[in-house]
């Protein structure tokens, strides 16, 4: 716990001006990332002249670990992996090993191809991250994701093969996750595109309908990409983490994708942050937000783990 508490206020420092901020140990953090293997740019898929790369953050062991899939945000027309190298840390600190993921965006290509790089990157992970120098334990895979990265998570790990989605990255078995890590995604792309939440430029950033563009199917691609299309039992258990007061993702979104996962019989949770904007919550909101995200996942990793074990037998 306080090597967690050491990370996320390193996390706060990096995102918040704040004189109240506390100064992280730096001899914890530097004993930290001693136990931490970096492997940059790998690349896990070419497509349309664009090579798809992830970094990996294995932990040092000889024990494999379980792994977070991070997938940053950018409304998928901006952002880098490297961006968000630090959103790392606290999975880290959790004992996880952290694959952190570029994808195609808007200006490379439009929806749903952002979708298509996500799910080819899990594809990777299960085929070589039991390989050294990563040691990661592929039954145990958590995917974790903010905003347009948070969307990205839900559908990575949601999606099933006939969604049609897995054709650049073909393989017979369905890829299994254990759990999904969802920090203010979008989960209805119907709404924010021609729904009530639609709003005309430049009043706010129309960040959707970038994505998706004039394509003469948009609507279809818009639901086609939407996670609470593949809501179902027996898709990984979902924490949430939204502010109410989110000016660019509607809380609602969050509500409405538990409402639906209750209805479905799966694990849930949302962890809602009172007045918290798009992201911008206080560092003692993020701490408890992890303190959350780490309970649950002690649940839902560690219960998915014992039930593959039991499955072999």
């Amino acid at each position: 716990m306080k090597r967690l508490c050491v990370v996320v206020a390193v996390l706060a420092a990096t995102t918040w001006t704040s004189a109240q901020t506390p100064a992280p140990d730096a001899q914890a953090l530097v004993a930290f990332w001693q136990k931490v293997r970096t492997v940059p740019n790998v690349i896990y898929e070419r497509a349309n002249g664009w090579e798809g790369k992830l970094d990996v953050y294995a932990i040092r062991g000889q024990t494999p670990s379980p792994v977070v899939i991070f997938i940053h945000g950018g409304g998928w027309v901006q952002g880098t992996k490297e961006g968000s190298a630090l959103s790392a840390l606290p999975f880290i600190a959790m004992g996880y090993s952290v694959v952190n993921v570029e994808y195609r965006l808007a200006n490379v290509s439009l929806a749903p191809a952002a979708i298509e790089d996500c799910r080819c990157a899990l594809k990777w992970v299960i085929a070589h991250g039991k390989e050294l120098p990563y040691n990661l334990d592929v039954s145990r895979i958590v995917v974790a994701g903010a905003s347009a990265g948070g969307h990205l998570a839900l559908t990575t790990g949601m999606l099933p093969a006939s969604a049609g989605f897995d054709r650049t990255c073909y393989t017979v078995a369905e890829p299994k996750v254990s759990a999904i890590v969802n920090f203010f995604g979008i989960t209805d792309l119907p709404d924010m595109l021609e729904g009530p939440n639609k709003k005309p430029f430049p009043e706010s950033w129309p960040y959707t309908t970038q994505w998706i563009g004039n394509q003469p199917n948009r609507m279809e691609v818009a639901k086609a990409a939407s996670p609470l299309t593949y809501v179902r039992a027996g898709v990984p258990p979902t924490i949430s983490i939204h502010g109410d007061a989110d000016p660019l993702v509607p809380y609602a979104h969050s509500v409405r994708l538990q409402e639906a996962l209750q209805k479905a019989g799966v694990a849930h949770e949302l962890v809602t942050i009172p007045g918290g904007g798009h992201g911008t919550f206080k560092p003692e909101e993020w701490q408890s937000a992890f303190v959350a995200i780490e309970k649950f996942l002690a649940a839902q990793v560690s219960a998915a783990k014992t039930s593959s074990s039991a499955s072999k037998q």
